[in-house]
């Protein structure tokens, strides 16, 4: 059972590629790095895919208020934008990165960096679901399958195994963020408490699993994040000193997070229905195509922007788009 509390706050990343001051911004930031750090990013960290607004928010948003209206506040975390579509609301707040992020650390584009202050944000609710804008919920949310009393449930993707191995600089971020779980539990278990820092209490049976998360709703606790946050300071400090995502330094909200949670106790697998699209995959309307007949049976779905540098005309975004609005014709209360 899950005790009475207030309602679970939702919290999104989002950000409009085509703003053409933003992008002057993105351009002179990646011209100031050093060499040092253009070897360090990862790959398609500075792809238009990356930062291609489609109206992803938009439908999300729909979908969120129509399987889950009783949800709480929606905060949206933006650099200096706002959607134009977007409806003056009491209960959504944007937030810009500056007023979360120490202004020395910005400018910032790397989406692992700006989620690792999410829990910072003043009145966030103690349990709360991240969601990047290209992932959905796809049928009635039950709490209880997301939630649990003092803890979260967690999905694997359905991804192949990584490879047991350092990081690489040619793998993703999401492959190199589960080995970087891996080097430091494995450290950890080298090392004496007497020799380190306090840390929290990692259950010694704990088996690391060479799988990735999948693109979901996060479920996160709040209490969870400021208690990390002060037991492993050189993970998050490392992740908040990028300006571009960088190999070596890959986010550790969307993965260590959620291993350190089991390892704790704190969280729970469960097999939650879902789908994943690759919009730069072969076959790609025919799994939009499934997506639509899945509407409402599939607890949640991401439609992933991997077209990289394909141009503003290719017909792909105006797929995403129709199957979106058919699947979601209504207006939100969220949009002008």
């Amino acid at each position: 059972m899950i005790k009475t509390e207030s309602k679970i706050d939702i919290v999104y990343l989002w950000v409009d590629g085509n703003d053409p001051l933003w992008r002057y911004k993105r351009q002179c930031s990646l011209q100031q790095l050093s060499h040092d750090h253009i070897d360090d990013l990862a790959p398609y960290s500075n792809v238009e895919g990356r930062f291609r607004d489609n109206d992803e928010l938009r439908y999300s948003l729909r979908a969120l208020e129509y399987f889950f209206p009783d949800h709480g506040h929606i905060y949206i975390i933006t650099d200096a934008q706002v959607p134009i579509w977007l409806q003056s609301s009491e209960r959504v707040t944007v937030i810009d990165h500056q007023d979360l992020i120490p202004k020395s650390h910005l400018p910032t584009f790397d989406s692992g960096n700006i989620e690792s202050y999410i829990h910072r944000i003043q009145g966030l609710s103690e349990r709360y679901f991240y969601f990047n804008d290209d992932v959905f919920f796809g049928s009635p949310v039950n709490v209880h399958d997301w939630f649990w009393d003092g803890g979260i449930y967690v999905t694997w993707s359905d991804e192949p195994l990584v490879s047991d191995e350092p990081m690489r600089p040619d793998a993703t971020s999401l492959e190199n963020a589960c080995r970087l779980s891996n080097e430091w539990f494995e450290s950890e278990s080298r090392s004496t408490q007497a020799k380190r820092s306090p840390r929290p209490s990692v259950d010694e049976s704990y088996k690391h699993t060479f799988r990735t998360f999948a693109h979901s709703p996060r479920p996160m606790m709040r209490s969870l994040l400021f208690e990390l946050e002060r037991a492993v300071p050189e993970l998050f400090g490392a992740v908040r000193s990028t300006v571009f995502r960088a190999w070596n330094k890959p986010t550790i909200v969307s993965d260590f997070v959620m291993r350190w949670a089991l390892a704790s106790g704190q969280a729970k697998l469960r097999e939650h229905s879902h789908l994943y699209i690759s919009t730069g995959a072969g076959g790609h309307q025919d799994q939009l195509d499934l997506l639509s007949s899945m509407l409402g049976k599939i607890e949640f779905f991401c439609i992933n922007d991997t077209m990289d540098d394909a141009g503003s005309d290719d017909p792909r975004f105006e797929n995403v788009r129709s199957t979106l609005a058919l699947m979601f014709p209504l207006a939100s209360s969220f949009e002008k």
